[in-house]
């Protein structure tokens, strides 16, 4: 038995908020979005879900915003981290802009040894979806890393500089601001040009179609990530030249979901299944591309409005452990449980699976709405003793 989940009422008021302050009808707006004007009146009043993100993104496009502006979680005023975390959001921004490639740095820079032993820290903290700890020592290492561009070490620096803006844009994106991230990814990708490198400009459009589809233009974010499939064909030989495709399928795949298309969507996921069994498992430049992050991607696409059945027998054969970061185990954990919440009479796993997210990576976990959204479903039908105790306690934790 599959549950639908409970209406936010909250959502639905900030949508037509929006749509009132466009001047628009119901009819209008949900023609936009394509969509029943019933369905819309119905989220609006709170009275039906917007039933998955890819909904969620299609209402989003409609209104001119981001999903993340629909339902972005308020920061508990007791999570201190996570407010530290979004507070360094204006720092990583004016250091992205400052960071032009075609503009003489304006400082010195730290000796380069020192530099890859900040940004192998810097990577570190993101691994464990410490988004705190990443913003605040991103912009100095962004700078130090924008100088020495210019000096003995530049292909070295560039290498690096791409690494650090991956990251930058991976922890904006995650914190709910996708302008920001493009920002961040139109910096790894003029990093990329710059160096030269035909892998390294695979893995920029890669981090550059990610925040496209989270800035909600799914087609640019489809056209950019197969350009650079078809860019990378005659350099897979090369070290990194499978595993960037492989990503570059992932970020289609996801892509062609939001566009309504999940038969290409599949094709999509078989094909970086396929490259997957070649590459073995691997964590070349930050991307864990291998045969268990194309499952957990595959999760996730599924997860919303896919067989919730199925999610769960790709999470039994996914050992997590494989990948052992937080940024990807995450997601593993996660929606497994929002797949559990949509079946009858799994809930008591469901709960578990959603401390042992909050448990690997809480950052991610209470800066996440479709994480909070599931918690929200679970609480509504919680009895003690499926968790219910626990149960409140999270969500006091994400919520207030």
């Amino acid at each position: 038995m599959t549950l639908r989940r409970p209406p936010d009422p909250a959502i639905g008021t900030e949508i037509r908020a929006r749509r009132l302050l466009r001047g628009w009808s119901i009819r209008f707006a949900a023609s936009r979005a394509g969509v029943s004007h019933a369905t819309w009146s119905r989220i609006e009043r709170g009275l039906q879900t917007a039933d998955n993100r890819f909904m969620l993104a299609a209402i989003a496009a409609a209104l001119e915003c981001t999903p993340a502006e629909l339902v972005r979680p308020a920061v508990p005023a007791s999570d201190r981290v996570t407010a530290a975390a979004r507070a360094g959001v204006l720092g990583l921004r004016t250091a992205l802009v400052d960071i032009d490639l075609t503009e003489p740095p304006g400082r010195p820079a730290s000796p380069i040894a020192e530099l890859r032993r900040s940004a192998d820290l810097v990577g570190a903290l993101y691994r464990t979806c410490d988004y705190a700890g990443a913003a605040h020592l991103l912009p100095d290492l962004l700078r130090h890393l924008h100088t020495e561009t210019a000096g003995p070490h530049h292909r070295d620096a560039l290498r690096l500089l791409c690494e650090a803006t991956h990251t930058a844009s991976s922890v904006l994106r995650s914190l709910g601001h996708p302008s920001d991230a493009w920002l961040g990814a139109q910096q790894c990708r003029d990093a990329a040009d710059a160096a030269g490198d035909p892998i390294l400009q695979g893995h920029a459009a890669y981090v550059l179609a990610s925040a496209a589809i989270a800035c909600g233009s799914h087609q640019r974010g489809q056209t950019l990530a197969e350009r650079a499939v078809d860019a990378l064909s005659p350099h897979l030989a090369r070290p990194g030249g499978l595993e960037a495709l492989g990503s570059l399928h992932l970020v289609a795949a996801l892509a062609s979901r939001f566009r309504q298309r999940p038969d290409d969507s599949r094709d999509w996921l078989t094909a970086a299944s396929a490259l997957a069994r070649r590459t073995g498992e691997t964590d070349t430049m930050g991307l864990f591309f291998g045969p268990t992050n194309v499952n957990i991607w595959w999760m996730s696409i599924e997860v919303d409005d896919g067989d919730p059945i199925r999610v769960v027998e790709i999470a039994r054969r996914t050992d997590p452990a494989v990948i052992p970061v937080g940024v990807r185990q995450v997601f593993y954990y996660a929606d497994t449980a929002r797949a559990l919440a949509r079946i009858g009479g799994r809930d008591r796993e469901a709960i578990r699976f959603l401390l042992t997210a909050e448990r690997v990576a809480p950052q991610h976990v209470r800066t996440c709405p479709e994480t909070t959204a599931a918690i929200r479903l679970l609480l509504e039908r919680s009895r003690r003793q499926s968790g219910g105790t626990e149960l409140r306690a999270l969500y006091e934790r994400v919520t207030s």
